[in-house]
Order: structure tokens, then C-alpha cells, then sequence
């Protein structure tokens, strides 16, 4: 997937200023592309910018007091069409890229309090990462049944991160078990 599609889909819902889409790709911002997609601000500039000339964003630009001018990007019907398309379009299984894979495919050469120490540390981030996502799903989504089709397609993201860091936390209690 490319910078392009995830800055589309990030607009699509609303009009944003760079500055507010960039934040859209942090993944401490609830509701954010940020905890599947990252990119900096320079990126995020970069392509919007390249959107803007092939006429699939447009900007406006508001004037502010004691602040430089800010634009608002809007996906135009051709950036909506462009991003319809890409979403019918068969994809790649993503491969995993896992430094701490890699790390423990040659575990054997350092000691096993050294991995559990990695190991334990990596639980706590997405221990903590879960704990987001619960709440997120607790604040927005208790009837899920019940939301707009948008909402429902926001939520089996926010399905797909439960799902991923419950997984890994068992997988991580499982081999830290065999490691003992």
C-alpha cells in the first residue's frame, strides 16, 4: 500500500490541514490510520502536494491571525473514485518484518534472561496497545450492531488490533513458558 491510499483514507471521513492529517497518522490519536500506517510529516507533505497536482485532493486555503495561512485538503470525486478503485484491488498477503523475530530466531546465543527481558518489555507495550484499543472499543463501539456502515468498517479494523495483540500476548505467554 502506498502513502497515497492511506492519506485518501484518512480524509475521506473529513476536510483536514496537513497539520491535522499528520496527526491522524499517530497512533496515540484515537481513531487514527496511525496504529496500521506511519509516516512523517515530511512524507505526509510530500504526497499531498503530488494528490493535489493529479487533481485527487483539493485545497483551500483559510487565512488565521498572528499564524502563516492554512490549507484544508478535501478529496475531490476523482481522489474518491481513484481510492474506490484501489480498495476492490486484489492485495499481497504482507509479509511480517519483525526485528524482534529475527532477534529470537538466534535467541540461543545470548541467555535466556536476556530474552525474557526483551520479551517482557515488548509484553508491556502491547499489553499497553490493547488497553487502547479496549477503550476505544468501550468509548465508541458497545453496539456494534447498531453503527453506521462507516463506523462498522472503522470497528473490524479496531477488531483486526484486538485480535493481533490478544494473539500476540498468548503467543508470548506460550513461549515464554517454553523458554523456562
Amino acid at each position: 500500500m502506498s502513502l497515497t491510499y492511506a492519506i485518501l483514507s484518512a480524509l475521506i471521513d473529513a476536510p483536514r490541514s496537513g497539520y491535522d492529517l499528520a496527526k491522524r497518522f499517530n497512533p496515540s490519536v484515537e481513531g487514527s490510520v496511525g496504529f496500521f500506517w506511519s509516516a512523517s510529516f515530511q512524507q505526509i507533505y510530500r504526497e499531498l502536494n503530488r494528490l493535489e497536482e493529479k487533481s485527487w485532493i483539493q485545497a483551500e486555503s483559510v487565512q488565521q491571525e498572528n499564524r502563516p495561512d492554512k490549507r484544508i485538503y478535501t478529496v475531490t470525486a476523482l481522489g474518491k473514485q481513484q481510492l474506490s478503485q484501489w480498495i476492490v484491488e486484489a492485495e499481497e498477503m504482507t509479509p511480517i518484518k519483525d526485528e524482534l523475530l529475527v532477534k529470537l530466531y538466534v535467541g540461543h546465543l545470548v541467555s535466556y534472561e536476556a530474552i525474557a527481558t526483551k520479551l517482557e518489555a515488548h509484553r508491556q507495550q502491547h499489553q499497553q496497545r490493547l488497553a487502547i484499543y479496549q477503550e476505544i472499543q468501550r468509548q465508541h463501539f458497545q453496539n456494534p450492531q447498531a453503527l453506521s456502515k462507516t463506523l462498522k468498517f472503522q470497528y473490524i479494523t479496531l477488531l483486526c488490533g484486538l485480535h493481533y495483540e490478544t494473539g500476540w500476548l498468548a503467543w508470548c505467554d506460550e513461549i515464554m513458558s517454553l523458554l523456562q
